[in-house]
């Protein structure tokens, strides 16, 4: 699969934004304490990697559902239509019927 210019420009150039939330003085107490007792250097740190940790978690997660549903698709199909059996498969049938016949 072709990378996007986009994605090509997004790897070459770690290029920095901003993002801005709002939280109440209790999540920033929380966090505040977890981000000490984990041992980051700041809030900022200990949120930018939870946060980043989530998102993999969440993205592998859902390119495992569609990986399974599109495997899922694949197998039913195959099993509603079959192909015609090929030349190895019919005399691994023969092979099968001799030596159950013994």
């Amino acid at each position: 699969m072709r990378k996007s210019k986009l994605m090509k420009t997004a790897e070459t150039h770690t290029e920095k934004a901003r993002f801005d939330t709002r939280l109440s003085k209790e999540q920033k107490v929380i966090f505040e304490r977890a981000a000490l007792l984990g041992g980051y250097r700041n809030l900022s740190d200990f949120v930018i990697s939870a946060v980043q940790e989530k998102a993999k978690m969440i993205i592998k997660e859902t390119e495992t559902i569609l990986a399974s549903e599109k495997d899922s698709k694949i197998f039913f199909d195959a099993i509603a239509n079959p192909g015609k059996p090929n030349d190895k498969l019919i005399e691994a049938a023969k092979q099968y019927k001799d030596l159950l016949s013994k």
